[in-house]
């Protein structure tokens, strides 16, 4: 796995039970993948000779994170290098534009946008879309990184980002109710399975709380949800997970906003709360293994994630919350706390929602210091 943060940490868990040899590409010793793993190699994935050495003897080379260069991913596979996904499936989920225009041109719902080159073209797309609009750098954003908010054209952070030389998207600002997502993992031979569809509650940009499954979402807009991201896994031909990042409108449609193919924030709820965690069906698909179920162990499960605060103990933490509620499930990820950084998540499960949201979380603001009885 390239890349050693907590996604690659947890998929090497889910490897485990699975006998799964599993190396990581980190970008330092003290990564959260890294303090776990025991085939580590400490590199920059920048750099196309580490990639390579990296990936000498690899059965299957998959990915953390989507910001390995596209161009040396496609001289990985001309190597002969198996990567799942491979690079022409990844750069859907690495080059924002060219998603966007893939999946219009598949009729998938989405935002209505324009690519925004300079003044003229953000003037056009206001005239077209209408103010405020989304702008969004085409590569390398994640967590509200990359994407502003614009009320005004003659603004001193509009003319700031047109003179950075950035690729820029301009989308609607779409009047949603709620976020959703949808979770889907896929194989080479063609086997697919869907989680249930979840709602992702956001601040600042970060995910903060997923409720599985999103309450009170009618049955066939569900599984309107889940068909959408089958279809995309199938199209983009997109081997291990694809989560899809989802907008419910006002008027009951759904419309794709971001995708990923990873294991995701949004998907780390089926550790405890399905039959086959994400990460797990993440390793059998790029191995091509049968894949296992996604049903919900119970109705209702809730994953809160834990930001760093002020409060850097969070292992004191733990003799409260794990001492409140056994049935509390708490991962932490080894990394150092600083604020605002994910640091770990929590999640409960159980018959009734409101219970098991408080618990999550309460669990979650007691580690970081948000509560402290």
């Amino acid at each position: 796995m390239v890349g050693g943060g907590q996604l690659a940490r947890m998929t090497h868990q889910a490897g485990i039970a699975l006998g799964v040899q599993f190396r990581v590409l980190a970008e330092g010793p003290e990564v959260s993948a890294a303090r776990v793993a025991r085939d580590v190699t400490v590199g920059d994935y920048r750099d196309l000779d580490t990639l390579r050495a990296f990936a000498a003897g690899c059965d299957v080379v998959t990915f953390d994170h989507e910001h390995v260069p596209t161009d040396h991913l496609v001289r990985l596979e001309k190597d002969g290098v198996v990567c799942r996904p491979g690079a022409d499936a990844l750069v859907h989920a690495q080059d924002k534009a060219v998603m966007r225009e893939r999946l219009t041109a598949l009729g998938i719902p989405c935002p209505r946008y324009r690519l925004v080159a300079g003044v003229d073209d953000l003037a056009a797309a206001a005239r077209e879309l209408g103010l405020p609009l989304v702008l969004k750098a085409t590569r390398g954003g994640y967590d509200g990184k990359g994407v502003w908010v614009v009320d005004d054209l003659d603004g001193e952070d509009v003319g700031r980002l047109l003179s950075a030389d950035v690729p820029l998207l301009a989308e609607e600002r779409v009047d949603f109710v709620r976020e959703l997502s949808a979770v889907v993992a896929r194989s080479p031979s063609g086997q697919a399975i869907a989680y249930p569809v979840v709602e992702s509650v956001q601040r600042d940009g970060i995910c903060h709380e997923v409720v599985a499954p999103a309450p009170g979402l009618p049955e066939d807009r569900a599984l309107d949800a889940q068909g959408i991201a089958l279809r995309i896994a199938g199209e983009l031909n997109v081997f291990g997970i694809l989560a899809v990042e989802l907008f419910e409108t006002q008027d009951g449609r759904v419309l794709v906003n971001e995708l990923a193919m990873r294991p995701h924030n949004t998907g780390h709820w089926t550790i405890d709360g399905a039959v086959t965690s994400q990460f797990e069906n993440h390793l059998r698909a790029i191995l091509d293994l049968p894949l296992g179920s996604p049903r919900p162990r119970a109705p209702w499960t809730v994953m809160v994630n834990v930001l760093g605060g002020d409060y850097p103990n969070m292992h004191y933490g733990l003799l409260h919350c794990q001492a409140r509620d056994p049935a509390m499930r708490v991962h932490l990820y080894g990394k150092e706390v600083r604020p605002g950084r994910k640091v770990g998540h929590v999640t409960a499960y159980g018959d009734d929602l409101d219970d098991v949201r408080e618990r999550a979380r309460h669990a979650a603001a007691y580690l970081t210091g948000e509560i402290d009885e």
